[in-house]
């Protein structure tokens, strides 16, 4: 349960990873709001799920699932470029984080 507590985590990292570029430099309410609310959430949902996972792993996960899907949302929705050194940088990030998943124990 606390791995699927910590890629919930991390996939609210991508939300305010994002927001801060709506925030424009915090001058837009909104988006300010959508960015601390969603950076409140990732955290607490990563404290939770420390409870039981190792402080490196968990920590390394959760950055990791935020890289990689902000890579991938900032491709999308600002036109980023996709080229191949990108793209596999990436997927050296979601070998990273599969191998600290199949090398924790719990």
């Amino acid at each position: 349960m606390n791995w699927a507590i910590l890629i919930l985590a991390g996939l609210f990292e991508m939300g305010w990873a994002v927001g801060l570029k709506f925030t424009k430099g915090f001058t837009r309410p909104g988006p300010t709001l959508w960015t601390i609310s969603t950076m409140l959430i990732s955290l607490w949902l990563l404290s939770v799920s420390m409870k039981t996972l190792p402080v490196g792993t968990a920590y390394g996960v959760w950055v990791g699932v935020g890289a990689v899907g902000t890579v991938i949302l900032g491709i999308i929705l600002f036109g980023e470029p996709a080229n191949a050194g990108r793209l596999i940088s990436v997927a050296f990030i979601v070998a990273g984080i599969i191998g600290l998943k199949l090398t924790t124990v719990h």
